[in-house]
Formats: structure tokens, C-alpha cells, sequence
């Protein structure tokens, strides 16, 4: 397939917005026709998650408040990148121990994903984490979660059922059941 004719030039490329975790761009791309189009483009530093899944087939969850939406969202464990360089395996680990207090001895990378290239470049790691250890969870000062333990066949249910509207969460729980699925 040839995508040349569909193919857009950036020629230039402004910085609007420095926020804490968001930085917007106003670029300015030259279309296949010719054409100028202005593009904006919130840039993000990157993040990892993970779907920790214990022997007895339980999936680690967390309710969290989610401002923008102002509603509590039922999804796994996850985190920003500290920086755009940080191995996104290790902060997945970050992660599952801050929020969850497990570890994991085994560690499956699922995809990584854009999340809403419309108008961002954020990439999530997706990780399925197995043969896990409990510990003590120690979230950030600004982070206030309620673990949950769920069935893997009643999270897919309940995506079905469309009670789970995180996008990370459907497509990393998704991948992580086909996964362990074809391990048996």
C-alpha cells in the first residue's frame, strides 16, 4: 500500500501550552494537496501499564478518581513515565508496587499504544505481570486508590457489558486474557 499520497509535511511547529503533565503544539503542516493545515498536538512524556493477574486467575484493579471526567474509573494499575527515556518495564514495576503492593516474576509485554493520536503523542506500555508477590503499596501523595480483585473472566465481562470505559484497561486486559488463554 502506498501511503505517499496521503502523507503530510510538518514545516513548522509552535509551542503554545507548558503544563505539568501536557505540553500543546500548534503545528503547521503542509497537506498532499499543497495545502497548509494547522494541527495541534498535546505532547506527553509517555506511560506504562500493567495487568497483574494472579494464580487463581484474579485480575489487580484500582478505583481512582479521574478529574477530567469527574467520575471514578475502575482500571489497572498504571503511571507516567519519570522521563521520556525511562524503561517502560520498570515503570510499569513502579507502578504495580505503588499502587497494588505486588511484584511479579514474570513480565509479558503486550503493545504499546496510542491512546488518542487526534491530537496526542502519548504511548502506553502494556504489560501483563504473572507469578506475583503481595507487599505494601506506597501510591504518590496526590493519589488516592481502592484495589480491587476481580475474576479475568468477570473484567471481560463486565468490558462487555461496557461498565469498564478505560481505554488502557479494555485493550490490556483484552490482550492479556488471549494471551494466557493460548499459555493452557
Amino acid at each position: 500500500m502506498n501511503d505517499e499520497r496521503i502523507l503530510e509535511k510538518n514545516i513548522g511547529s509552535e509551542r503554545v501550552f507548558d503544563g505539568i503533565i501536557l505540553h500543546i503544539d500548534h503545528l503547521t503542516n503542509e497537506l498532499p494537496n499543497g495545502h497548509l493545515a494547522k494541527r495541534e498536538c498535546a505532547r506527553h512524556i509517555g506511560a506504562s501499564a500493567v495487568v497483574p493477574v494472579d494464580a487463581d486467575g484474579n485480575v489487580w484493579l484500582v478505583r481512582q478518581f479521574r478529574a477530567c471526567i469527574d467520575q471514578v474509573l475502575l482500571e489497572i494499575p498504571a503511571g507516567k513515565l519519570d522521563r521520556k527515556d525511562e524503561d517502560r518495564l520498570l515503570a510499569a514495576k513502579r507502578e504495580l508496587k505503588e499502587e497494588t503492593g505486588l511484584t511479579a516474576r514474570t513480565w509479558t509485554h503486550l503493545t504499546d499504544t496510542f491512546t488518542t493520536p487526534g491530537f496526542s503523542d502519548e504511548k502506553i506500555s502494556l504489560y501483563l505481570a504473572t507469578d506475583l508477590d503481595a507487599g505494601e503499596s506506597h501510591p504518590d501523595d496526590d493519589e488516592f486508590l481502592n484495589v480491587v480483585k476481580l475474576p479475568l473472566d468477570e473484567v471481560a465481562a463486565m468490558i462487555a457489558r461496557g461498565e469498564i470505559a478505560d481505554a488502557k484497561t479494555i485493550c490490556a486486559v483484552l490482550m492479556a486474557r488471549e494471551v494466557l488463554g493460548s499459555r493452557q
